[in-house]
């Protein structure tokens, strides 16, 4: 069988995040919405997702082909149920689609989806759905996601050891991956288990507090002080103070300075002495800006941070407001608090914001990306392209 993970119309109320990816791919909890479908199903996937990212994320055999919501968190009674649907059935609850089988040889293109299985049998799924469906649930659903996963993770397996001079709470939540490297540090799992991958590095003087995942070949710098429920993707290098934050890949936030209820993209780099509010002075509830209804919309959250899609940046001693998006591809600097919606491809400080040249910005891509070992693609480049060109 062929499994073939679909965008919906959630992936415009998951922006800037989906700019760039399908929503398979936003990272909550250890795993990728993604890596965790495929974990359940012990085998791979293929993308159903907008035409300008389709090659970048490629689509797969049209041939017997279970179409499943990339937005929902997997299970394995959810997956029970998957493959328990018969040829035009799908699996729905409270009018969300989490699955459809379809038994043809028709390719469907992403904008005729809903429409190609709205005659299919509806079988109701009865068990618990987890779902994301705003930007700030990335965050808000972090802490349960990393306990799921740390369970479907560890399931069998054995950690290395916990370094003797290491101090650690509760050492029976903590999972070390062959390759890690810790230094003396206070690991407390009390609160939440401590998943740290293969190659990732805990310098001296940290301090974790669980649930927290620390990926593969990520650093925590020295006297990094985490607060859960964190994660911190492949890659990225971080520093200073962060509270429920989740990186996806590949990013810095290598110095002091506090970031709290944040979800950042891949290829970000926020300044030395940035800092990100994540509480109200006056204790109220934060808006955020919702770019498909181009206007503030309430969260309902006391805490909320800042949301920042990839490859956009700060300069040293930015200060980002409660709720603050900030686009792909974005350059924010400047000694007073930028907008709380900084449009993808911004260059400057609050009220002296240009076009981040295309081909300035690629050139600050490219160079962040070889200091990894990572070429961007030409389809990559063309989905920025696009990007770029339908910015307004």
């Amino acid at each position: 069988m062929n499994y073939t993970l679909f965008d919906s119309e959630v992936r415009l109320q998951l922006l800037p995040f989906t700019h760039t990816r399908p929503v398979a791919d936003i990272r909550c909890g250890i795993m990728s919405m993604r890596e965790r479908w495929e974990l359940v199903l012990g085998q791979s996937t293929t993308t159903l997702c907008p035409a300008y990212m389709q090659e970048v994320f490629p689509a797969g055999n049209p041939n017997a082909t279970t179409y499943i919501n990339g937005s929902v968190f997997a299970n394995p009674e959810i997956v029970t149920a998957i493959k328990s649907l018969k040829g035009n059935e799908k699996l729905e609850q409270n009018g969300i689609v989490i699955a459809a089988l379809v038994e043809n040889n028709t390719e469907i293109k992403f904008e005729h989806f809903a429409e190609s299985i709205k005659n299919f049998k509806a079988i109701s799924f009865n068990g618990e759905v987890k779902s994301l469906s705003r930007i700030w649930d990335i965050f808000l659903q972090n802490e349960t996601a990393i306990q799921a996963d740390f369970l479907l993770m560890t399931k069998g397996k054995i950690s290395q050891p916990v370094p003797h001079y290491v101090t650690a709470i509760d050492p029976e939540h903590i999972f070390i991956e062959e390759g890690a490297i810790l230094n003396p540090c206070i690991i407390n799992a009390s609160k939440g288990p401590v998943y740290i991958a293969a190659h990732a590095e805990v310098m001296e003087g940290c301090m974790l507090r669980g649930p927290i995942a620390l990926g593969k070949n990520a650093v925590l710098k020295m006297g990094a002080k985490v607060y859960g429920a964190t994660t911190i993707g492949e890659g990225c290098k971080v520093g200073g103070e962060v509270s429920n934050v989740v990186f996806f890949a590949n990013s810095n936030k290598g110095h002091d300075g506090f970031i709290g209820n944040a979800v950042i993209g891949e290829w970000c780099n926020l300044g030395a002495d940035t800092n990100c509010s994540n509480l109200k002075n006056n204790y109220d509830l934060v808006k955020v800006w919702d770019e498909q209804q181009n206007k503030l919309v309430n969260t309902g959250l006391q805490f909320c941070g800042l949301m920042m899609g990839d490859h956009s940046k700060s300069g040293i001693n930015t200060m980002f407001n409660t709720g603050t998006v900030v686009g792909v591809s974005s350059n924010v600097f400047g000694s007073s608090f930028p907008d709380k919606f900084v449009p993808s491809f911004s260059w400057g400080a609050a009220g002296e914001t240009a076009v981040y040249a295309f081909d300035k910005a690629m050139e600050t891509a490219g160079r962040m990306m070889e200091r990894r070992g990572i070429t961007m693609s030409e389809a990559e480049l063309k989905m920025y392209q696009h990007l770029f060109d339908n910015r307004a």
